[in-house]
């Protein structure tokens, strides 16, 4: 699966379980986070004639925009498939899912950068009066997606699927709100840095080391305003 972040002149065919129907990226600052988005929401778009959403802070976009990988034409057709969507908090977000059902027209994919930078800790606690409100809405607004993605799927049958792909932040070795994300996200890829100004993006299923082929993780890098995929590391 970690193929599905990186350019190839070939086909990738992401595995179609569920438990990759919703996904989550974590790393740490400037770890090329949203260019792997980026660069997702244009694979995908290139294997299907349906859009792909894209949401995110305008603001943070441009003041970090994302890389493309090395032979991606950026005057290319696919990116018109490709709906910006700017939000400045996570009620934007629930507005969107909650109205999910009733788009004629479903995306292939659903992306929101940066996920939990949507939630300002101060306006949550006030909203549910409680010192944990930040959790609260963070949980509420992921079981609303998973109920969007659910039925989304349900309604493409064998013409989907439509994936939801987020990205978060953190510092340390795993996400603060892993015991969140793994409740409603089967799927999570964890990014740390290798030392050298690499990086290793890996499954944090041990599970799904087998899925693809024996690939467990893609080590790559920001080179030259380019994402660069240096090597895929099999065992």
């Amino acid at each position: 699966m970690v193929e599905s972040f990186f350019f190839s002149t070939k086909q990738i065919h992401p595995n179609d379980s569920k438990s990759d129907q919703m996904m989550l990226i974590s790393g740490p600052p400037s770890s090329g986070k949203t260019s792997l988005l980026f660069q997702f929401a244009f694979n995908s778009a290139l294997e299907s004639s349906a859009n792909v959403v894209f949401i995110c802070n305008k603001r943070r976009l441009e003041t970090k925009p994302p890389y493309l990988s090395q032979g991606i034409d950026p005057a290319s057709d696919v990116f018109q498939q490709i709906q910006m969507k700017y939000l400045e908090d996570d009620e934007g977000i629930k507005k969107y899912f909650a109205a999910f059902h009733l788009h004629e027209t479903l995306p292939t994919a659903v992306i929101i950068d940066d996920f939990g930078e949507f939630f300002d800790d101060r306006h949550c606690q006030q909203r549910y009066g409680n010192a944990r409100g930040r959790d609260l809405a963070m949980v509420r607004t992921l079981a609303l997606c998973w109920d969007a993605m659910i039925h989304a799927n349900e309604r493409l049958g064998s013409g989907g699927p439509c994936r939801l792909l987020l990205s978060d932040t953190h510092h340390g070795e795993s996400p603060r709100l892993f015991y969140i994300y793994k409740r409603w996200i089967p799927s999570i890829f964890i990014i740390k840095g290798d030392g050298s100004g690499s990086f290793l993006l890996k499954s944090s299923r041990s599970s799904s080391n087998r899925d693809f082929g024996g690939r467990i993780a893609a080590k790559y890098s920001i080179s030259l305003q380019y994402l660069v995929l240096e090597e895929l590391i099999e065992e």
